[in-house]
């Protein structure tokens, strides 16, 4: 990557967004993060960008693969405020979602961050929650989602349920996969797996994570388990991978979360507000620009994704 500036922070008094760009939507058929769903035409990417900001975020750190990388950037550097602090790490390999994050490690630097999904659209009202936490809290924190709130069709989804204590910490994540909404309103899980039916009100993950920098050591022992050769940030030291086995975010968190033990290695679960709408599948477009405009229409989100002052 190179089409965008590097930096290492133009907003230092607020938390970092790292969003997740790199990976290849095989069952989309595209670049998902660069879908046209907007009420003008406005690509996901745009809109979490300007969500974020608006949320109180600062700087963006958006991690690229090599495969779709240049057109996301040709696409931001055309389309985004020159106020926006913007800059892309390179996920060379794709190794998993702890992989991506620590590709941006250097970007972050010890400043507390957001990791998400640049192709689900989480709304204002979330990210502002989590960069409420994120301003001096030395807990990690997972926003969730009634699991209602995270389907716009009836297409199979794969979603982490989310297991608290009494108290709101993170104590298990279990992935349930092939979940579908059915046309009698319910929910089932066709993975062999029970509860085969799920409730609507379920708290599901749909991986925004919020970071202080204790989990750095976490992120890269659990990546050199798997892959040796890498170093901290995640690049290739000591000779290519000698598998593509991927170390994904959720289960190595869900894992520090259900051993908690010593500081900085909770994760407080934050009822998100409002839906998370992402794309799956190429027939979802239609519904989600619909939502989207049907949002737009009731006063709940921006009309586009750049506020007055951006």
């Amino acid at each position: 990557m190179g089409g965008l500036t590097a930096t290492t922070g133009g907003h230092r008094d607020r938390p970092v967004v790292v969003m997740m760009a790199a990976g290849v939507a095989r069952r989309y058929g595209g670049c998902k993060p660069l879908a046209p769903v907007g009420l003008h035409g406005e690509a996901v990417i745009d809109l979490n960008a300007g969500d974020a900001i608006r949320a109180g975020f600062g700087d963006i750190v958006l991690v690229l693969g090599p495969t779709t990388g240049p057109a996301i950037e040709y696409h931001v550097a055309r389309c985004w405020p020159g106020s926006v602090t913007v800059s892309s790490a390179l996920q060379a390999v794709p190794l998993g979602t702890v992989h991506a994050v620590l590709s941006a490690r250097a970007l972050v630097g010890d400043r507390p961050f957001a990791v998400l999904n640049a192709d689900d659209i989480y709304g204002v009202p979330a990210l502002e929650r989590l960069a409420r936490h994120l301003d001096g809290a030395t807990d990690h924190a997972l926003v969730s989602y009634r699991l209602a709130d995270t389907v716009v069709s009836g297409d199979p989804v794969t979603r982490g349920l989310c297991q608290t204590d009494s108290q709101g910490w993170l104590t298990a994540l279990v992935e349930r996969r092939s979940v579908t909404l059915g046309a009698d309103g319910r929910f089932t899980a066709d993975d062999g797996r029970e509860p085969k039916e799920l409730s609507g009100d379920t708290p599901a993950s749909m991986n925004l994570w919020g970071f202080n920098p204790a989990i750095w050591p976490v992120l890269e022992a659990a990546l050199h388990a798997v892959h040796p050769g890498l170093g901290p940030d995640g690049a290739v030291v000591a000779g290519p991978p000698t598998s593509d086995t991927e170390v994904l975010l959720p289960e190595v968190v869900g894992d520090m979360a259900r051993r908690a033990d010593g500081p900085g290695s909770r994760v407080r679960v934050l009822p998100g507000t409002g839906r998370c709408i992402g794309v799956t599948h190429a027939d979802d477009l239609p519904v989600v620009r619909m939502e989207l405009a049907e949002m737009v229409g009731q006063g709940l989100r921006a009309e586009g994704p750049w506020g007055p002052g951006l």
